[in-house]
């Protein structure tokens, strides 16, 4: 395993610097976006290696050292000084001198306690830098196999990107995928570290990772949302970097396990509860929860595999990974009471944010966080109940949103927009694309999709929880539930509207079909095996990190799931048909006035001609962000602030 994880890590590193010089130098476009394939199926052939070696064997947690830890122990000390120093040279380039301080004040303290450990008489217990469980298995998975489609997908999609914006965008596609596979390493370095220091390098080459990619058209609008989720994300930073200040001077450790240990059963005021509160702090900024959702929104103005990748499928899941591993030690505390609250306000506020959304994109962003916001509140909870349903919707979404965001990419590459209205009668102008959306959407809200299973078990959860804040996320999660299903429906009933034939024909390449699909039957199969799943390996999972474990579903419901699961396949495969093959007769209606003759416009009673338009009901009035976006802010910062006051107050 030690081999094998070493591989997994480094290997992608060396692979985006031998993609960034190929596709730069390599003659002929084939061969470019052939060496992109090659390298994806590296990446994702090896972490399913990696991670059914493991469960094909003991499955028991095992630590380990990486083949030549002392070596990367060096690196990441030098790694912490070179990125400090290229977010510094970045933001004087840019004129934003403020943000350096964080990094330099974070790298300082971090490497300054490595340096002059002896000096200040800091004694740390020694402990195997590398840990692979349940948890790490999930996220290997999620980062490798979803990665590596969207990794294909991309290939297809930037050609088709810089085609249509060729005289506005440099084609740097070299640079875009070189800084993909960095990603890779560090995500896979990250879920497998058990050394906090090591986590906090892998977390900010991360977050370099998507500050380098949102500003990646070089734009005003996407300096400055990358510089925007360059500063939030380093203020998660700092959270880990005073976390691990406290693991080494107060419990001479830099163990995360053993932090965790710590604050397992601590009441509120114990010191303990201190490094797993700013852990938690340090996940809300990489998750996008409130105050911090505006830098995944701005993230939007980067190439939309990217944003499926980083600002959905992945990366935003770090700070849900986090928050899993440490959710044994949140129950019954402030730092969970923190933690379920502010995800729940996430859940329920974004969701009515993306009510009034017409840019598809920013629908599935603000429905990003909003799901994000229900899996932070399960873990917050800390019971094996929410804990089994925060991972079975970070599978779910995982796999659904990363084929929303490269259909709805598709779909802006084809049509040359990505506002809902001009999707009207999509599935019949363009069959694959309205299939592929509408399974999608079906993912997020319908039976016998996961993500409806899991919002119920973690609602139960909830209701059992005898707790006077948990009433406020009962309440959450059922009006955020109902505000989810209104935007999903009105975005499928536009789908599955009629319209004029298709303006444009579907631009779409074979390989970004190849990843939607690939997602699509990966979408049908998590379905298909959830319960099986559930009892065979995440039932597990919840088993050995509360040593006790209830089954969340019953074998009855795994036949009442079966006999529902054909709606799996009626749903894409009827639709196509019916698209495919529906005739209709077009009549003349009455508009208030004569018809003109194309039932798009009318004279009226004046003689005056007018134009008839239909559209959605976005309720602009109750939902618009300049009503919601500042109070939910101002809102969800206050609670951080009042639980930290506590937690630390109460330490100290």
């Amino acid at each position: 395993m030690e081999t094998m994880v070493t591989l997994l890590i480094c290997l992608p590193f060396a692979l985006a610097a031998i993609i960034a010089l190929s596709m730069k130098f390599l003659p002929t476009t084939k061969l470019r976006n052939g060496m992109g394939y090659i390298c994806a199926g590296i990446v994702m052939a090896l972490s399913l290696v990696v991670a059914f070696s493991w469960l094909t064997g003991s499955r028991e947690s095992i630590q380990f050292d990486l083949v030549g830890s002392e070596i990367f122990d060096s690196i990441i000390l030098v790694g912490d000084f070179v990125l400090m120093a290229l977010v510094v040279f970045l933001t004087f380039k840019y004129r934003k001198y403020w943000i350096a301080l964080i990094s330099i004040v974070q790298t300082l303290l971090v490497a300054g306690l490595e340096i002059f450990e002896e000096e200040l008489g800091i004694t740390i217990t020694e402990a195997p830098r590398m840990r692979m469980d349940y948890l790490a298995f999930f996220m290997i998975l999620v980062i490798g196999v979803i990665g590596g489609a969207i990794c294909i997908y991309a290939v297809g999609y930037m050609h088709g990107y810089h085609h249509y914006h060729m005289k506005r965008i440099t084609d740097r596609r070299y640079y875009f995928f070189s800084i993909i596979f960095i990603f890779y390493g560090a995500m896979f370095g990250l879920v497998t570290s058990q050394s906090i220091i090591w986590i906090y390098f892998f977390w900010e080459i991360t977050s370099i990772c998507s500050f380098l990619l949102i500003g990646y058209t070089r734009e005003e609008v996407a300096i400055n949302n990358s510089f925007k989720a360059l500063w939030m994300n380093l203020l998660g930073g700092l959270g880990i970097a005073i976390a691990i200040a406290i693991g080494m001077v107060c419990y001479g450790t830099t163990n995360l396990y053993v932090l965790i240990d710590n604050a397992i059963g601590a009441a509120n005021g114990n010191l303990a509860l201190i490094p797993i509160a700013m852990l938690a702090f340090a996940a809300f900024t990489k998750s996008a929860q409130f105050p911090f959702s505006g830098w995944l929104l701005g993230a939007m103005v980067a190439p939309t595999p990217s944003s499926a990748l980083l600002h959905s499928a992945t990366m935003v899941k770090a700070g849900i990974y986090m928050l899993i591993r440490i959710s044994i030690a949140m129950e019954g505390n402030y730092v969970g009471q923190m933690v379920y609250l502010i995800g729940g306000f996430t859940f329920f506020a974004t969701s009515c944010l993306a009510i009034a959304q017409q840019d598809g994109k920013k629908v599935l962003a603000y429905s990003t966080v909003s799901n994000l916001g229900l899996i932070v509140a399960c873990t917050g909870a800390g019971h094996e109940e929410t804990i089994w349903a925060a991972i079975f919707l970070l599978l779910f979404h995982a796999v659904s949103k990363s084929m929303l965001f490269q259909c709805v990419g598709a779909i802006e590459n084809t049509t040359e927009s990505r506002n809902i209205e001009t999707m009207t009668g999509l599935a019949m102008k363009y069959p694959k694309l309205g299939a592929i959306l509408l399974m999608g959407i079906a993912g997020m809200f319908l039976a016998p999709f996961g993500m409806l299973v899991s919002k119920w078990a973690a609602l139960k959860a909830f209701v059992d929880i005898e707790s006077g804040a948990s009433i406020f996320m009962i309440l959450f999660i059922s009006f955020g539930s109902a505000t989810t299903m209104f935007y999903w429906t009105k975005w499928m009933a536009k789908i599955l509207g009629v319209d004029e034939k298709a303006t444009h024909p579907d631009r779409t390449k074979p390989n970004e079909y190849i990843s939607m699909f690939f997602h699509a039957a990966l979408l049908i199969a998590l379905c298909i095996g959830m319960p099986f799943l559930s009892n065979g390996i995440v039932t597990d999972a919840v088993q050995a990190m509360f040593g006790t474990s209830q089954k969340v579903m019953s074998d009855d419901n795994i036949v009442i799931m079966a006999i529902m699961i054909f709606a799996v396949f009626i749903v894409p495969f009827v639709s196509y048909l019916i698209a495919k093959n529906f005739k209709y007769k077009k009549v003349l209606g009455y508009m208030g006035g004569a018809n003109a003759g194309d039932n798009k416009s009318f004279i009226d009673s004046f003689g005056e001609p007018k134009e008839l338009h239909i559209s959605s009901w976005y309720l602009e009035g109750v939902f618009s962000e300049n009503k919601i976006f500042t109070p939910s802010v101002i809102i969800a910062l206050i609670l951080i602030v009042v639980h930290l006051t506590l937690i630390i107050g109460g330490a100290i």
